[in-house]
């Protein structure tokens, strides 16, 4: 039959009670300092991410080419565009998109009945203006020589009577002539001595105000009459002409149709070459200046321009750049054609590189998930990068050559500190 047996020496039932006590506050101890220590790793976010879904790219040691990728659109070095001035209904249409034309060849003719009796009634304004000051002309000049004439006339009787009353005064000492007779021609004699110095004082007066008068009365009259030649030039421009000699390269009229003043009719470019236009990434315009040189690639054969306008406006992200060719522009350049090509934004340098990848536009270059030594797990670090081009990322610190980080998108791992990289 069972008995009980009495507990050996180590066992904890053979321990007194204050020893019990002591060992079981000890393993409730580790029990908790497990707990934490469990609890303190979960804080550290981890994802677990298929190694097939992930590109990882190695930290080099090389040349650096600070070189940016350009699509470019050919345009033409000039364009000059053609607008109604005064509008009116299209006539007729001489010439069509990719005709050479002269310079003054006629293009378009246009209608316009409210511009011709516009014109007409302007005319009409004008011409009555220059009567006027022609008229004013007229009376000044008429004014100086009726001043003329008088001062003149005053002149011949000074002497005329002169004459007479020296004659008269013989005669009257002789007593062969009254005394009345004689103070009569010495008092007509008196009046014109007096009245000599008032007409050539008015006659003066007039001269100046005429010589005031005239230069301004002339002046009007050649404003009038350019305005009457601008007034004549309306109905002129109803005939529309090239302004310079070059190609119509843009023309969409029909007989009929009325187009409004300011209002596009055509487009003449100038034979005066080629140039290419480029959108450029926002993050380049620090960067980018006049003169900088790019290569194009133009029907199998490599082309240099240079940078001739970098436009300080950005629109969508991407501003607009303008470069010139070297020499003269290759003759087979069509409009509107594209070329790809690179822009050099500075010289070659060495330096510690890592291969360009979408995780920069979840970062912006701050930080990346460097993949551990044994391959299994990768820990986010921040980085510092430099310059960059569309294949190159330079690294200024945070990364050394050899090690490996993870260049695909970094969607959904925005708050994740480390990946378990998984087979």
């Amino acid at each position: 039959m069972d008995r009980r047996l009495a507990p050996g020496r180590w066992s904890p039932a053979a321990w007194p009670l204050a020893a019990r006590l002591g060992l079981l506050t000890t393993v409730v101890t580790l029990v908790v300092l497990i707990a934490v220590r469990l609890f303190a790793g979960s804080a550290t976010r981890t994802l677990r991410v298929p190694m097939e879904q992930l590109t990882i790219a190695t930290v080099v040691p090389g040349l650096f080419h600070d070189l940016i990728p350009l699509r470019a659109s050919v345009v033409p070095l000039q364009t000059v565009y053609i607008d109604a001035v005064d509008g009116g209904r299209v006539e007729r249409v001489l010439v069509q998109a990719g005709d050479a034309v002269r310079e003054g060849q006629p293009l378009i003719e246009l209608s316009n009945t409210n511009l011709a009796l516009q014109v007409i009634q302007q005319e009409s304004q004008l011409n009555q203006a220059i009567s006027q000051l022609q008229q004013n002309e007229i009376a000044l000049e008429q004014d100086k020589l009726a001043n003329d004439r008088a001062l003149a006339e005053i002149d011949f009787n000074l002497v005329r009577l002169g004459r007479s009353a020296r004659r008269r005064e013989t005669l009257v000492g002789a007593g062969a002539e009254s005394v009345e007779q004689r103070d009569a021609v010495t008092d007509e004699l008196g009046y014109y001595t007096r009245l000599r110095p008032i007409q050539a004082a008015s006659g003066q007066r007039q001269s100046d105000l005429r010589d005031r008068l005239l230069p301004d009365i002339h002046h009007q009259l050649d404003i009038l009459r350019g305005n009457l030649v601008v007034v004549h030039d309306k109905l002129d421009s109803l005939v529309i002409r090239a302004p310079v000699a070059g190609r119509v390269t843009d023309i969409d009229l029909k007989i009929g149709e009325n187009r409004s003043p300011g209002q596009r009719l055509a487009e003449v470019t100038p034979d005066t070459g080629m140039k290419l236009t480029a959108d450029v990434d926002e993050y380049y315009l620090p960067r980018v200046r006049v003169g900088q040189t790019a290569s194009v690639d133009l029907n199998g054969s490599v082309a240099k321009l240079s940078i001739q306008r970098v436009s300080p406006q950005v629109h969508n992200g991407v501003f607009e750049i303008d470069l010139a060719f070297a020499g003269a522009s290759p003759a087979s350049l069509v409009a509107g054609a594209t070329a790809q090509g690179r822009l050099q934004l500075g010289d070659d340098q060495r330096a510690t590189i890592l291969p360009v990848g979408p995780f920069l536009e979840r970062t912006g270059g701050e930080w990346a998930f460097v993949v551990d030594a044994d391959g299994r797990t990768a820990a986010r670090r921040h980085i510092r990068v430099g310059r960059r081009s569309s294949e190159q990322l330079e690294i200024l610190a945070g990364l050394r050559a050899g090690q490996r980080v993870i260049t695909s998108d970094y969607s959904g791992f925005d708050r994740v500190e480390r990946l378990v990289l998984t087979n």
